[in-house]
């Protein structure tokens, strides 16, 4: 697999922290030439720093996704630099913790502009050199992009949002040579949810849920690479996740009581209902 990803231009959104922080350092210890998104340009830095020898293998730019200005710079700059682009990774992304009934709607808002339209506005910008390269696109999503999760209302429909913009986009480009991945992680050891927006928007700080048994950022990011090689259209990490989608599509009334009482169980301190 290494060679497969030798010398590629990836571009990886949300490459600070979690899942695109495993995945930068995993794509460079393959060989391939980074362009590296995301608010902080510090930890991009350090990372680059970290990662290489050669500088000018890894290109960091500062990028808020939701800003449609700083991805068309992010896609520019990456082919000024590296003169193509074979994989979008569409990763950054944020959460919340909060009922419809009682969440700002500024944080519904605001979840879609970083996790949806910040995958519009990137794969808009890099498609023209993707078609070129015959390369590869992909969104980390979640579960909650094909079921419902109480207490996640602007986060699911982000991520459903995602899966139905993708899935069209392959449906368009099948007989271009693109390739179009839906990647959706289960729980994963991440930043994610103690940046979560809580109904007022602020962070909420801490995760309610035990993180012992959660996949790693670092197994999610080989996970990933395994897709992209074996160019699949869609995984679902973790037998629970799978069988969670599984279950869903055939008992979905059964689901909805199931997903209600997971949460009350495991995120304490939380009904969606209440």
């Amino acid at each position: 697999m290494d060679a497969f990803f030798r010398d590629k231009v990836i571009v990886i959104t949300g490459a600070s922290s979690g899942i695109g922080l495993a995945a930068a350092r995993l794509f460079a210890s393959y060989g391939a030439k980074l362009s590296l998104g995301a608010r902080s340009i510090d930890k991009l830095n350090a990372l680059a720093s970290e990662m290489t020898d050669t500088p000018s293998r890894i290109l960091c730019t500062k990028t808020d996704v939701s800003i449609e200005e700083d991805c068309r710079n992010l896609i520019d700059a990456t082919v000024r630099h590296f003169g193509k682009i074979d994989i979008l990774i569409n990763n950054a992304g944020i959460s919340m913790r909060a009922s419809f009934k009682e969440v700002d709607l500024s944080v519904i808002r605001r979840l879609m502009d970083v996790n949806f339209w910040g995958t519009i506005y990137c794969t808009k910008f890099a498609l023209p050199y993707l078609l070129e390269s015959k390369g590869s696109v992909t969104g980390v999503i979640s579960v909650a992009g094909y079921a419902g999760l109480p207490g996640r209302t602007g986060y699911a429909t982000s991520k459903f949002a995602i899966r139905a913009f993708l899935e069209t986009l392959r449906m368009e480009h099948q007989e271009d040579g693109l390739h179009v991945m839906v990647f959706a992680p289960g729980y994963t050891e991440s930043n994610v949810r103690n940046a979560a927006l809580l109904a007022d928007g602020t962070p909420q700080g801490s995760t309610p849920k035990d993180e012992s048994s959660l996949m790693s950022a670092e197994e999610v990011a080989r996970k990933l690479a395994y897709g992209l090689y074996r160019k699949k259209r869609e995984m679902i990490l973790t037998a629970l996740g799978y069988w969670d989608v599984w279950f869903y599509k055939r008992f979905p009334r059964l689901m909805d009581w199931v997903q209600l009482n997971y949460i009350r169980k495991h995120e304490k301190g939380i009904d969606p209902i209440k």
